[in-house]
């Protein structure tokens, strides 16, 4: 199985960027990639349990994924399965995503995206392209804090 680790330096506190990547009216700021709104979803990772959420973009094409959140450490970090579902909604290969953060020794927050159990190197390449595009948004939104 593969693993995929982005690093990311943010210029909000460590308090702050946990209420980014877990709190609902904050991660559907900037879930999905650029290009992609969230029409529906229960996407909550302040909580233990399941979420999901679809993702669409401009041309109306839908891509769902789901999961189940497994740990959920203020400020810390947050885990959760993932699996994207196919066209007649079966959920695919489950892989674990794990959000990390640090105080930075400058200020702001380290963060460390490590998502794993991949199935292979093509499906962690475009998990990379697909999170690099999501995280410049929590970039964005985080440097407005």
């Amino acid at each position: 199985m593969t693993e995929l680790v982005i690093t990311r330096t943010l210029a909000a506190p460590p308090e702050k960027v946990f209420a980014y990547v877990s709190d609902t009216q904050h991660l559907l700021k900037w879930w999905g990639p650029e290009g992609m709104h969230v029409p529906e979803h229960e996407l909550a990772f302040d909580r233990l349990g399941p979420w999901m959420s679809v993702m669409m973009n401009d041309e109306g094409q839908r891509y769902k994924v789901s999961g189940h959140v497994t740990h959920v450490d203020p400020p810390n970090s947050v885990g959760f399965t993932w699996a994207w579902h196919d066209e007649n909604d079966k959920r695919g290969v489950e892989s674990h995503v794990t959000i990390k953060l640090v105080p930075a020794a400058k200020g702001g927050t380290e963060m460390e995206l490590r998502h794993v159990d991949l199935p292979d190197d093509d499906v962690a390449a475009n998990h990379e392209k697909g999170w690099t595009s999501s995280l410049r948004k929590l970039e964005r939104l985080a440097a407005s804090a």
